[in-house]
């Protein structure tokens, strides 16, 4: 039972530590503020879970498992609403999401006339 559960852990840390390397991929690669803020924030927190999920199942003593199991809650809160807070703020001050128009114009938005 103990392979089992070792195995099940490290499955779910590596797919973890996968994703949050997509996420930051995700950061380079895409074009506009917006995307690699969803980039970050949707892989970071889906990532982070698994990480900590899989280092839950290895915690030695009850006193590990708690402090896993509220930094996964803080992580949980604290990701989604300063990724909103960003870009709410971003929006705000004028930064303007960059749309594709379907005509190959990636670099102009929809609400600019040719």
């Amino acid at each position: 039972m103990q392979i089992v559960l070792d195995v099940l852990g490290w499955l779910l840390m590596l797919t973890g530590g996968g994703l949050v390397v997509v996420g930051a991929i995700g950061m380079l690669r895409f074009p506009d503020m917006y995307t690699r803020m969803h980039a970050a924030s949707v892989t970071e927190t889906l990532g982070l879970g698994l990480l900590l999920t899989g280092m839950l199942i290895h915690a030695t003593t009850w006193l590990v498992a708690i402090k896993l199991v509220l930094l996964g809650i803080l992580l949980f809160v604290t990701n989604p609403t300063s990724s909103h807070a960003l870009a709410k703020a971003a929006l705000h001050g004028g930064l303007k999401p960059r749309l594709d128009s379907g005509e190959g114009n990636s670099g102009r938005d929809r609400s600019s006339k040719p």
